[in-house]
């Protein structure tokens, strides 16, 4: 109850203090396993999409960095989210993953393990590529943009506005042990792609000009 409750909450707020935009919420699946794969580009993004999917079975993997502030942590916790130290190899999340993933949840991670601070996309990491690898499950990329001043905006008294963009469901490659490290990064790099590919050309950081995202968009993806 109190899951559901902060919930409406959340999606209240941000429909009441910012002009929220969304697109494509159809492409997420009422049920069975996914990871929905995201840009990162404010504090906001987290929550935010905890707020827009409704699958009770949702969960995402959040740095441990954030259990410093007491009410983010409290999100968390209710939100049913997953702490992870991203330089340190920790067996029991990846253990919580896998089991989440095998009973048929939903899966949230930012590729590029933490916030931008560019205001642009950064190098996406192997995480994503690496638990597909694992189990061969849908990625459903996301882009958002709008969220990286949208707190000092909303200091300030502005209504910002924050877009939304939900992408088709693909699968990536199968990953070969002879070519581990370039296959993980080939997919990661198509994970990212699909996600650029969804945001204006001023976001794509890292992957700008990379020949992928003309392709998806000649595409139609």
């Amino acid at each position: 109850m109190i899951r559901l409750a902060l919930r409406k909450t959340l999606y209240f707020l941000f429909r009441l203090l910012t002009h929220l935009q969304v697109s494509g919420l159809e492409n997420i699946p009422a049920t069975g396993s996914c990871i929905v794969s995201a840009n990162h580009l404010g504090i906001l993004d987290g929550p935010l999409l905890f707020s827009l999917i409704s699958r009770k079975d949702i969960t995402a993997l959040v740095a441990k960095k954030h259990q410093r502030n007491p009410i983010f942590r409290w999100i968390v916790n209710t939100a049913g989210g997953i702490w992870l130290d991203r330089f340190i190899l920790e067996v029991k999340p990846l253990q919580q993953v896998y089991a989440h993933l095998k009973k048929g949840g939903l899966l949230g991670i930012a590729p590029e393990g933490t916030r931008s601070h560019s205001g642009q996309m950064a190098q996406g990491k192997s995480g994503v590529s690496f638990l597909a690898s694992k189990i061969d499950v849908p990625i459903i990329p996301i882009a958002i943009f709008g969220t990286e001043d949208a707190v000092h905006r909303l200091l300030r008294l502005h209504r910002p506005t924050i877009h939304v963009r939900v992408g088709t469901p693909f699968h990536l490659a199968p990953v070969a042990r002879q070519t581990r490290e370039a296959d993980l990064e080939h997919n990661t790099d198509e994970i990212m792609c699909h996600i650029a590919a969804m945001l204006p050309e001023k976001y794509h950081g890292f992957y700008a000009n990379h020949p992928r995202i003309k392709e998806l968009l000649e595409a139609g993806l």
